[in-house]
């Protein structure tokens, strides 16, 4: 299974409005997940609501 990459995601990350990325590094530490992750189900969650969810479990990343 690929995943998001730390650096594609900082890539996304720094194109993002500054509220937008705090806002996706906040949850991320929030939770104790990287970044890439939060970024990586956020945009999953957009395109198929039935995807995993932050609620459904903690995934190894």
């Amino acid at each position: 299974m690929e995943h998001l990459s730390p650096v594609a995601a900082r890539m996304i990350l720094a194109a993002l409005p500054d509220k937008i990325r705090e806002a996706f590094e906040r949850r991320a530490a929030e939770i104790d997940y990287p970044v890439e992750a939060v970024l990586e189900m956020a945009l999953a969650g957009f395109l198929d609501s039935e995807c995993l969810s932050f609620t459904d479990c903690k995934p190894r990343y």
